[in-house]
């Protein structure tokens, strides 16, 4: 036989627990308190619209300063047309005549500052409206009334959110069964449920607009998150395609350390055992070096990385690097200024791998178009211009993407100019080309040695 126990937590204080019903009754109350009750004439004055959209944004300058206004004037339209239909349908002469076109006016207008405000104006100043109305088969809203009403709920449902638009409707149906009952004698005909139907047409398109609105600030959030993964991961894998590149280029130098390091003590006849000594002692360095690069290279290889068979190119192989782009389709020149010198293997790569992206990017975005790739070697380092023009309207030639992987266009170049603090600068050109211009400086040590 098992027993069970079943605990109820007790408020503090001794007191009976709630039922669900009274919670849930509280809940609502407390909800209604807040979104109709709290500040209710609180000042929100309704702001301008946005003229950035695909339609505002081709009118003139002057034009579009005034369309900023068409909510505030679609109201205000609204409002009068409200007004016109009370002013036809009430039986007061001279001064009191306009009182029915100043009770629809007023709340449709009050809805451009005090939104919640406006609904309690327009509840109350129903049954004064009736007061100068002669048909009895408009009960409990007048012609008037119910044209502005139907209005400031639609308005107030669109400034605010559709919790406070489900209340309205659920305090105008009360009003109405209340007027109903207790002063519905003698007219044959009501309209409330009229006003009902109609009201919460309106206010299911305008949660629906509110909902979409939401999905559409939730997607361009979500987007902007997006991009900006994806610019940080662009620029991760370009960093490391970077440095499995450089690997190959520091793996040489140490080896050529480690190897010099080995040999020289033969090259000295009866060497001091010290000199021996310093010559092992960087020889092991030089190894603990490499080892250490294998196991950096082990981090940064990708899952389909490949070691490349042959040494990384320099500007040496460029005109190769030419002729396969000119096979392509692009038709590229190249022009070579200043003494031609070998540069330090990091420098050399990064240029290669600058002018083959810049080509790469002129095969997928101007293809059949003309290019020219100019070389200068300067006292401080070397200048790169790649400049290619327009694409050409009736060629059409197969896109062709980057020849060296992972390549990501104008953030790899700027990764490599930055890795080596040069400079560089990417524009259009004034005949609708496209070109880049980068300074790789290089230490003047660098250059003699």
């Amino acid at each position: 036989m098992t027993e069970t126990t079943q605990t109820q937590m007790t408020p503090p204080g001794g007191a009976k627990p709630r039922s669900p019903e009274f919670r849930l009754t509280a809940d609502a109350l407390r909800g209604l308190r807040q979104e109709l009750f709290h500040d209710a004439f609180a000042y929100r004055p309704l702001p301008r619209m946005r003229v950035d959209g695909p339609i505002t944004r081709r009118l003139p300058g002057g034009v579009r300063e005034y369309a900023a206004w068409t909510p505030h004037a679609v109201t205000a339209l609204c409002g009068l047309f409200a007004m016109s239909v009370a002013s036809t349908t009430n039986n007061g002469s001279g001064t009191l005549s306009l009182v029915p076109g100043f009770l629809a006016l007023l709340p449709v207008l009050l809805t451009l500052v005090r939104p919640v405000g406006a609904f309690w104006f327009s509840l109350a100043a129903t049954p004064f409206a009736a007061v100068f109305v002669d048909s009895w088969g408009d009960w409990p809203w007048p012609p008037g009334a119910f044209a502005a009403h139907l209005v400031v709920l639609t308005v107030v449902a669109l400034r605010t959110r559709p919790r406070t638009a489900a209340w309205m409707w659920v305090l105008t149906a009360l009003y109405g069964m209340a007027a109903e009952t207790v002063f519905g004698a003698g007219h044959y005909a009501t309209n409330s449920v009229t006003l009902l139907f109609l009201s919460a047409l309106s206010l299911l398109v305008v949660t629906v607009l509110h909902i979409r609105r939401a999905a559409e600030r939730e997607v361009t959030a979500q987007l902007s998150v997006t991009e900006h993964e994806r610019s940080k991961r662009t620029l991760l894998e370009e960093r490391t395609t970077i440095a499995r590149e450089l690997h190959d280029v520091v793996a040489h130098h140490m080896s050529v350390v480690a190897i010099q390091a080995e040999a020289a003590p033969y090259r000295v006849e009866n060497p001091p055992p010290e000199l021996e000594q310093a010559f092992v002692t960087i020889r092991e360095n030089a190894v603990a070096a490499l080892t250490e690069l294998r196991r950096v290279l082990g981090v940064v290889r990708a899952e389909d990385y490949e070691a490349p068979d042959a040494p990384q190119p320099t500007l040496a192989d460029l005109e190769a690097l030419l002729a396969n782009v000119r096979d392509a389709g692009l038709s590229v020149e190249k022009v070579v200024t200043g003494a031609v010198r070998e540069l330090p293997q990091g420098v050399e790569l990064s240029a290669y791998r600058i002018v083959q992206e810049a080509l790469s990017n002129a095969l997928r975005h101007a293809p059949g178009a003309t290019a020219r790739v100019e070389i200068g070697y300067v006292l401080g380092g070397i200048g790169l211009r790649i400049v290619n023009g327009p694409a050409p309207a009736t060629q059409l030639v197969q896109l062709v993407k980057s020849t060296h992987g992972a390549g990501h266009g104008i953030t790899g170049m700027r990764e490599r100019v930055t890795m080596l603090d040069g400079e560089m600068t990417t524009g259009e050109t004034a005949d609708g080309g496209y070109e880049v211009t980068v300074f790789l400086p290089v230490p003047g040590a660098e250059e003699s040695g």
